[in-house]
């Protein structure tokens, strides 16, 4: 029987499971490499514009919304081939369901970029 005990190791163990699947999406799910160079031009676009805190509190929001709703989207995916490999109708609009989230996080944080780094650029024209 598994024991319940608070454990330090245990818990700094738990976080390899973690960065396992950041790292199985990042490798085999082409959007999240879209994602992950958006964030990386985001932030780059940040740091030249020398935006403020507020500024990298939203950015930072909205990156992690993005690959949060990627990673919820890919393992509904995932079960739902699993549950179900054929066709099946239910299954298909719980796929577009998930994906319709991420696109939704995804306006989301272009909006927001657009708030953040567009009057910036505009000012230095």
């Amino acid at each position: 029987m598994k024991s319940n005990k608070f454990s330090i190791k245990s818990r700094l163990g738990s976080f390899k499971f973690a960065f396992q699947g950041l790292w199985s999406l990042l490798k085999n799910e082409h959007n999240s490499r879209i994602h992950l160079l958006s964030s990386i031009i985001a932030i780059s676009l940040g740091i030249i514009l020398k935006i403020n805190v507020p500024e990298w509190a939203l950015l930072t929001i909205v990156i992690g919304l993005v690959f949060i709703s990627e990673l919820f989207n890919t393992s509904l995916e995932k079960l739902s081939d699993l549950v179900h490999p054929e066709w099946n109708d239910q299954i298909k609009k719980i796929k577009d369901y998930s994906a319709a989230a991420v696109f939704i996080s995804v306006i989301i944080a272009l909006v927001a970029g657009g708030l953040i780094f567009i009057p910036r650029i505009l000012a230095m024209m």
